[in-house]
């Protein structure tokens, strides 16, 4: 594909723009503006981005539609600067599309409520997406722009053959990577809308320092090491103070525990999660009665449980079973410690999962190519200190627990090694 080809398949002359708060105008081709009016993406406009975070930060209210349209945006941008740094001997008008694609419909198959049902045993957005890109409508609307359905699923969804296409795997390392066009938007869009300083990325200089690499998708110039760098602890800080915060965790859980019961007692199927928005989810929690569904009420009203311990964890309570047991545990303990019934529903255990910092983004030093850009030890202190395990349980619970000692019940119920005290 030629550069002159790229340049008209890229270039923004005829298309409308979009007005986004982040980044300013985004350009849309009719083709992708009916896209952007397809069922399936509207859908995305009735998700929040982050959930319940916006109890904590009260801007917080961007959605799954802006962030797609701003990922389409920053992908467009980054493919004609690698075009124009060589990548264009492999790349294909259909592939590119298929790409743009792939960037604005990445997220259509997410579930609502940011991350609550990402630990459960349902199918993964990405293949949901998948789905979605190549049934009607999308199916054919993406063919009307002049790509390939199948492709653009395939980029999203890695799971799905690649059938040996260079081009696509290339696109896929694009999609998702240390320097992708989904982190950069919503590391920016985040903090602009928490009114918090951490994310914010210097995007123009890291545009400016990578190249096209058909094996890893991208290197890196050595003075765009620092940006990555700025990125990973961006990253950090966002978890720290934001994705992770207390309140935002509690609220995430209490609707994990709601479905998890669900889920268990065949009051809900898998498939009723499928496709729903935030008040759809709500709307199907209240259907059910009883102590477990009425956390989603409580979440949806902002009464939020208390925080009754934090300790530092090794990841063995990841199981959902096993946690529920311990759940369970706790729940017997504290109703003898009280001389009252206390319900499992009134006490939550939340085990963060894993954050990747790592990265194998290539430096490019002359035509010496350099692994790595993070030291190992930096990254495993981000990762540890994330580490936190924490016990929250109903506001009246927690009063009459006030003056109990917590922390040895909790380590012998959580199946914890209890810290070794200085000398």
């Amino acid at each position: 594909m030629t550069q002159q080809k790229i340049d008209i398949v890229l270039n923004k002359y005829f298309d409308a723009p979009v007005r986004d708060s982040v980044w300013g105008h985004i350009y849309l081709r009719p083709a992708f503006e009916s896209i952007t009016g397809s069922i399936p993406f509207m859908r995305l406009h009735r998700i929040f981005q982050l959930g319940p975070t916006f109890y904590v930060y009260p801007g917080a209210t961007h959605t799954r539609a802006a962030h797609s349209i701003g990922v389409y945006g920053l992908a467009r941008r980054l493919l004609q600067n690698l075009a124009e740094r060589g990548a264009g001997e492999w790349l294909s008008e259909v592939g590119v599309t298929s790409f743009l694609c792939a960037a604005l419909l990445h997220d259509a198959g997410h579930f609502p409520y940011t991350h609550s049902l990402k630990e459960l045993a349902l199918r993964t957005h990405e293949s949901l997406t998948g789905d979605i890109i190549t049934a009607e409508p999308l199916r054919s609307l993406i063919g009307a722009a002049g790509a390939d359905p199948d492709m653009a699923a395939a980029i999203v969804d890695m799971d799905l053959p690649d059938h040996g296409n260079a081009e696509l795997r290339f696109y896929r390392k694009l999609l998702s990577g240390t320097l992708d066009p989904d982190k950069l938007d919503y590391l920016n869009r985040d903090a602009l809308y928490c009114g918090v300083p951490y994310g914010l990325q210097d995007v123009d200089f890291i545009l400016s320092q990578v190249h096209p690499d058909q094996e890893y998708g991208l290197r890196l110039d050595p003075p765009g090491k620092s940006s990555v760098e700025a990125l990973l602890f961006a990253k950090y800080l966002m978890y720290k103070n934001v994705y992770w915060h207390k309140s935002v965790r509690c609220a995430t859980a209490m609707i994990k525990k709601a479905l998890v019961y669900g889920l268990q007692s065949g009051a809900i199927g898998a498939d009723e999660l499928y496709g729903l928005d935030d008040q759809e989810l709500f709307a199907l929690l209240a259907k059910h009665h009883g102590p477990f569904f009425e956390l989603g009420a409580r979440v949806r009203n902002g009464q939020f449980y208390t925080t009754l311990a934090e300790v530092p964890f090794e990841p063995d309570l990841s199981d959902i079973p096993e946690r529920s047991l311990c759940e369970a545990m706790l729940a017997e303990s504290f109703s003898q410690k009280t001389g009252k019934p206390v319900h499992p529903a009134e006490v939550i255990i939340d085990v963060p999962g894993k954050v990747n910092f790592e990265t194998n983004l290539q430096l490019t030093a002359g035509s010496l190519i350099i692994p790595g850009v993070f030291e190992h030890e930096s990254v495993h202190t981000f990762e540890k200190s994330l580490e936190v395990l924490r016990v929250f349980v109903e506001p009246a619970l927690a009063e009459s627990l006030a003056g109990i000692a917590i922390q040895d019940i909790l380590y012998s119920s959580l199946f914890l090694k209890k810290p070794v005290a200085s000398p």
